[in-house]
Protein backbone atom coordinates (compact mmCIF):
# COMPACT_ATOMS: atom_id res chain seq x y z
CA UNK A 1 0.00 0.00 0.00
CA UNK A 2 1.42 3.36 -1.11
CA UNK A 3 0.81 5.66 2.27
CA UNK A 4 1.81 8.27 0.95
CA UNK A 5 -1.13 8.91 -1.12
CA UNK A 6 -3.66 7.71 1.03
CA UNK A 7 -2.20 10.35 3.10
CA UNK A 8 -2.52 13.11 0.64
CA UNK A 9 -6.02 11.96 0.24
CA UNK A 10 -7.18 12.60 4.04
CA UNK A 11 -4.87 15.95 4.00
CA UNK A 12 -8.11 17.64 2.41
CA UNK A 13 -10.28 16.18 5.53
CA UNK A 14 -7.97 18.49 7.56
CA UNK A 15 -9.65 21.82 5.93
CA UNK A 16 -13.46 20.74 6.96
CA UNK A 17 -13.18 19.31 9.83
CA UNK A 18 -13.84 20.47 13.89
CA UNK A 19 -10.73 20.87 16.85
CA UNK A 20 -11.85 17.16 17.43
CA UNK A 21 -11.51 15.95 13.71
CA UNK A 22 -7.96 17.79 13.28
CA UNK A 23 -7.01 15.62 16.32
CA UNK A 24 -8.43 12.61 15.66
CA UNK A 25 -6.39 12.51 12.49
CA UNK A 26 -3.10 13.28 13.97
CA UNK A 27 -3.95 10.33 16.30
CA UNK A 28 -4.61 8.14 13.14
CA UNK A 29 -1.36 8.99 11.35
CA UNK A 30 1.00 9.67 14.25
CA UNK A 31 0.05 6.64 16.21
CA UNK A 32 -1.33 4.27 14.21
CA UNK A 33 0.10 4.68 10.63
CA UNK A 34 3.45 5.31 11.75
CA UNK A 35 3.68 3.16 14.21
CA UNK A 36 1.93 0.86 11.62
CA UNK A 37 4.29 1.17 8.92
CA UNK A 38 7.45 1.57 11.12
CA UNK A 39 7.24 -0.67 13.87
CA UNK A 40 4.61 -3.23 13.81
CA UNK A 41 5.81 -4.92 10.26
CA UNK A 42 9.22 -5.55 11.61
CA UNK A 43 7.63 -6.79 14.75
CA UNK A 44 5.21 -9.33 13.40
CA UNK A 45 6.75 -9.91 9.58
CA UNK A 46 6.73 -13.60 8.68
CA UNK A 47 4.87 -14.77 11.70
CA UNK A 48 4.41 -18.34 10.53
CA UNK A 49 8.05 -19.08 10.73
CA UNK A 50 7.92 -17.77 14.59
CA UNK A 51 5.40 -20.03 15.04
CA UNK A 52 7.13 -23.25 16.38
CA UNK A 53 5.20 -26.61 17.16
CA UNK A 54 7.12 -29.63 18.78
CA UNK A 55 6.38 -32.36 16.16
CA UNK A 56 7.30 -33.29 12.73
CA UNK A 57 3.69 -34.11 11.46
CA UNK A 58 3.73 -32.80 7.60
CA UNK A 59 0.99 -30.00 8.31
CA UNK A 60 0.35 -29.39 11.62
CA UNK A 61 2.32 -26.52 12.19
CA UNK A 62 0.13 -24.72 9.24
CA UNK A 63 -3.41 -26.23 10.66
CA UNK A 64 -2.02 -24.84 14.08
CA UNK A 65 -0.99 -21.44 12.99
CA UNK A 66 -4.39 -21.07 10.95
CA UNK A 67 -6.65 -22.21 14.25
CA UNK A 68 -5.47 -20.15 16.43
CA UNK A 69 -4.55 -16.94 13.83
CA UNK A 70 -7.32 -16.89 11.67
CA UNK A 71 -6.36 -13.29 10.65
CA UNK A 72 -3.00 -11.89 10.99
CA UNK A 73 -2.96 -8.50 13.49
CA UNK A 74 -1.21 -6.70 10.79
CA UNK A 75 -3.47 -7.31 7.92
CA UNK A 76 -6.57 -6.57 10.20
CA UNK A 77 -5.38 -3.25 11.27
CA UNK A 78 -4.34 -2.28 7.43
CA UNK A 79 -8.22 -3.18 6.95
CA UNK A 80 -9.44 -1.12 9.91
CA UNK A 81 -7.67 1.88 8.56
CA UNK A 82 -8.52 1.68 5.26
CA UNK A 83 -12.18 1.07 6.78
CA UNK A 84 -11.97 4.07 9.20
CA UNK A 85 -10.34 6.38 6.78
CA UNK A 86 -13.27 5.95 4.18
CA UNK A 87 -15.83 7.99 5.61
CA UNK A 88 -13.85 11.01 6.03
CA UNK A 89 -13.27 11.20 2.30
CA UNK A 90 -17.11 10.98 1.87
CA UNK A 91 -16.99 14.61 3.17
CA UNK A 92 -14.15 15.25 0.63
CA UNK A 93 -16.35 14.08 -2.43
CA UNK A 94 -19.10 16.23 -1.27
CA UNK A 95 -17.27 19.29 -1.01
CA UNK A 96 -16.33 18.66 -4.28
CA UNK A 97 -19.47 18.38 -5.53
CA UNK A 98 -20.52 21.78 -4.50
CA UNK A 99 -17.57 23.17 -5.85
CA UNK A 100 -18.26 21.68 -9.31
CA UNK A 101 -22.29 23.32 -8.75
CA UNK A 102 -21.00 26.32 -7.95
CA UNK A 103 -18.29 26.82 -10.96
CA UNK A 104 -21.53 25.63 -13.69
CA UNK A 105 -23.56 28.03 -11.47
CA UNK A 106 -20.91 31.22 -12.29
CA UNK A 107 -20.87 30.06 -15.51
CA UNK A 108 -24.58 30.30 -15.86
CA UNK A 109 -25.39 33.51 -14.08
CA UNK A 110 -21.76 35.64 -14.36
CA UNK A 111 -18.61 35.49 -12.20
CA UNK A 112 -20.41 37.48 -8.99
CA UNK A 113 -23.19 34.64 -8.80
CA UNK A 114 -22.79 32.67 -5.64
CA UNK A 115 -25.15 30.00 -5.20
CA UNK A 116 -22.82 28.87 -1.48
CA UNK A 117 -21.50 31.44 0.81
CA UNK A 118 -18.71 29.08 1.89
CA UNK A 119 -18.32 25.35 -0.35
CA UNK A 120 -16.69 24.55 2.97
CA UNK A 121 -18.79 25.09 5.50
CA UNK A 122 -20.68 22.39 7.26
CA UNK A 123 -24.35 23.83 6.47
CA UNK A 124 -27.05 21.85 5.14
CA UNK A 125 -26.40 18.52 3.16
CA UNK A 126 -22.96 18.73 3.96
CA UNK A 127 -23.86 18.85 7.81
CA UNK A 128 -25.61 15.63 7.63
CA UNK A 129 -22.47 14.25 5.75
CA UNK A 130 -20.33 15.20 8.21
CA UNK A 131 -22.57 13.91 10.92
CA UNK A 132 -22.71 10.16 9.38
CA UNK A 133 -19.08 9.85 8.57
CA UNK A 134 -18.85 10.00 12.42
CA UNK A 135 -21.18 7.43 13.34
CA UNK A 136 -19.81 5.15 10.40
CA UNK A 137 -16.28 5.60 11.71
CA UNK A 138 -17.38 5.32 15.39
CA UNK A 139 -19.02 2.10 14.21
CA UNK A 140 -16.59 0.92 12.41
CA UNK A 141 -14.01 1.11 15.31
CA UNK A 142 -15.99 -0.66 17.74
CA UNK A 143 -16.48 -3.70 15.35
CA UNK A 144 -13.08 -4.32 14.36
CA UNK A 145 -11.76 -3.84 18.46
CA UNK A 146 -14.67 -6.77 18.81
CA UNK A 147 -13.20 -9.15 16.05
CA UNK A 148 -10.00 -8.41 17.98
CA UNK A 149 -11.48 -8.80 20.99
CA UNK A 150 -12.92 -11.80 20.18
CA UNK A 151 -10.66 -13.96 18.30
CA UNK A 152 -7.73 -13.30 20.20
CA UNK A 153 -9.19 -14.22 23.63
CA UNK A 154 -9.41 -9.96 25.22
CA UNK A 155 -6.16 -9.27 22.75
CA UNK A 156 -4.09 -11.84 25.02
CA UNK A 157 -1.16 -13.55 23.33
CA UNK A 158 0.29 -16.43 25.56
CA UNK A 159 3.60 -18.17 25.02
CA UNK A 160 2.09 -21.58 24.90
CA UNK A 161 -0.40 -23.03 22.95
CA UNK A 162 -2.04 -26.41 22.72
CA UNK A 163 -3.00 -27.85 19.53
CA UNK A 164 -5.26 -30.59 18.83
CA UNK A 165 -6.47 -30.17 15.12
CA UNK A 166 -5.83 -32.90 13.02
CA UNK A 167 -3.68 -33.84 11.12
CA UNK A 168 -1.51 -33.59 14.40
CA UNK A 169 -1.47 -36.69 15.91
CA UNK A 170 -2.09 -35.66 19.42
CA UNK A 171 -2.11 -32.98 21.67
CA UNK A 172 0.98 -30.81 20.43
CA UNK A 173 2.69 -27.80 21.75
CA UNK A 174 2.92 -24.80 20.00
CA UNK A 175 5.20 -21.54 20.87
CA UNK A 176 4.59 -18.09 19.60
CA UNK A 177 7.64 -15.73 18.57
CA UNK A 178 7.99 -12.44 20.80
CA UNK A 179 4.84 -12.83 22.56
CA UNK A 180 5.38 -10.33 24.96
CA UNK A 181 6.20 -7.57 22.08
CA UNK A 182 3.47 -8.58 19.94
CA UNK A 183 1.24 -7.84 23.04
CA UNK A 184 2.44 -4.89 23.58
CA UNK A 185 2.04 -3.30 20.23
CA UNK A 186 -1.83 -4.95 20.39
CA UNK A 187 -2.56 -2.85 23.32
CA UNK A 188 -1.00 0.21 21.89
CA UNK A 189 -3.02 -0.25 19.05
CA UNK A 190 -5.93 -0.91 20.77
CA UNK A 191 -5.65 2.15 22.65
CA UNK A 192 -5.06 4.53 20.09
CA UNK A 193 -8.25 3.05 18.82
CA UNK A 194 -9.91 3.70 21.99
CA UNK A 195 -9.13 7.27 22.07
CA UNK A 196 -10.49 7.43 17.95
CA UNK A 197 -13.55 5.93 19.12
CA UNK A 198 -13.78 8.91 22.36
CA UNK A 199 -12.48 11.78 20.08
CA UNK A 200 -15.38 10.91 17.87
CA UNK A 201 -17.83 10.64 20.28
CA UNK A 202 -17.23 14.27 21.41
CA UNK A 203 -17.01 15.87 18.02
CA UNK A 204 -20.89 14.17 17.54
CA UNK A 205 -21.73 15.77 20.72
CA UNK A 206 -20.13 18.82 19.77
CA UNK A 207 -21.86 19.21 16.21
CA UNK A 208 -25.16 18.24 17.71
CA UNK A 209 -24.94 20.87 20.55
CA UNK A 210 -24.16 23.53 18.42
CA UNK A 211 -26.99 22.68 16.49
CA UNK A 212 -28.88 22.73 18.98
CA UNK A 213 -28.02 26.22 20.28
CA UNK A 214 -28.08 27.33 16.51
CA UNK A 215 -31.49 26.34 16.15
CA UNK A 216 -32.67 27.99 19.85
CA UNK A 217 -31.12 31.75 18.69
CA UNK A 218 -32.88 31.29 15.35
CA UNK A 219 -36.07 30.49 16.95
CA UNK A 220 -35.79 33.20 19.64
CA UNK A 221 -34.73 35.75 17.02
CA UNK A 222 -37.57 34.98 15.12
CA UNK A 223 -39.87 35.00 18.38
CA UNK A 224 -38.66 38.62 19.16
CA UNK A 225 -39.22 39.79 15.87
CA UNK A 226 -42.75 38.19 15.60
CA UNK A 227 -43.87 40.39 19.03
CA UNK A 228 -42.23 43.43 17.66
CA UNK A 229 -44.29 43.37 14.40
CA UNK A 230 -47.27 42.29 16.61
CA UNK A 231 -47.11 45.07 19.10
CA UNK A 232 -45.62 47.67 16.76
CA UNK A 233 -44.16 51.44 17.91
CA UNK A 234 -46.32 53.98 17.69
CA UNK A 235 -44.25 57.42 16.76
CA UNK A 236 -45.65 61.21 17.44
CA UNK A 237 -44.93 62.86 13.82
CA UNK A 238 -44.52 66.27 16.26
CA UNK A 239 -42.38 65.00 18.76
CA UNK A 240 -39.55 62.81 19.41
CA UNK A 241 -41.23 60.24 21.87
CA UNK A 242 -41.66 56.65 20.88
CA UNK A 243 -44.63 54.63 22.65
CA UNK A 244 -45.26 50.90 22.41
CA UNK A 245 -48.69 50.40 20.95
CA UNK A 246 -49.65 48.00 24.15
CA UNK A 247 -49.27 51.36 26.38
CA UNK A 248 -51.70 53.27 24.77
CA UNK A 249 -54.20 50.66 24.50
CA UNK A 250 -54.48 50.74 28.14
CA UNK A 251 -55.99 54.15 28.35
CA UNK A 252 -56.16 55.49 31.96
CA UNK A 253 -59.45 56.20 34.12
CA UNK A 254 -60.32 59.56 34.02
CA UNK A 255 -61.98 60.26 37.71
CA UNK A 256 -64.07 63.60 38.06
CA UNK A 257 -63.21 65.67 40.27
CA UNK A 258 -65.81 66.68 43.10
CA UNK A 259 -67.81 70.00 42.56
CA UNK A 260 -67.23 72.39 44.72
CA UNK A 261 -70.47 74.81 45.99
CA UNK A 262 -69.41 78.33 45.14
CA UNK A 263 -69.96 80.70 48.29
CA UNK A 264 -71.55 83.97 47.38
CA UNK A 265 -68.93 87.01 47.74
CA UNK A 266 -70.66 89.91 49.44
CA UNK A 267 -69.49 93.21 48.37
CA UNK A 268 -69.22 95.98 50.52
CA UNK A 269 -69.51 100.02 49.42
CA UNK A 270 -66.36 101.17 49.79
CA UNK A 271 -66.11 104.96 51.01
CA UNK A 272 -64.53 106.21 47.67
CA UNK A 273 -67.67 104.93 45.87
CA UNK A 274 -70.40 107.95 44.61
CA UNK A 275 -73.75 106.95 43.11
CA UNK A 276 -74.08 109.71 40.87
CA UNK A 277 -77.79 110.05 39.28
CA UNK A 278 -78.55 110.40 35.49
CA UNK A 279 -78.56 113.99 33.89
CA UNK A 280 -81.84 115.04 33.01
CA UNK A 281 -81.61 118.12 32.08
CA UNK A 282 -82.23 119.65 28.89
CA UNK A 283 -80.54 122.13 26.98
Amino acid sequence: MDWKTFQALLSGVNKYSTAFGRIWLSVVFVFRVMVYVVAAERVWGDEQKDFDCNTKQPGCANVCYDHFFPISHIRLWALQLIFVTCPSLLVVMHVKYREDRERKYRQKHGSDAKLYDNTGKKHGGLWWTYLLSLFAKTGIEVAFLYILHHIYNSFDLPRLVKCEVQPCPNVVDCYIGRPMEKKVFTYFMVGASAICIVLSICEIIYLISKRISRCAKKMKSHRERSMTLYHPQYRDQDSNCTLPMHELEHKPEYKAKPKTELQPVAYKPSVCMRASAPNLSFA
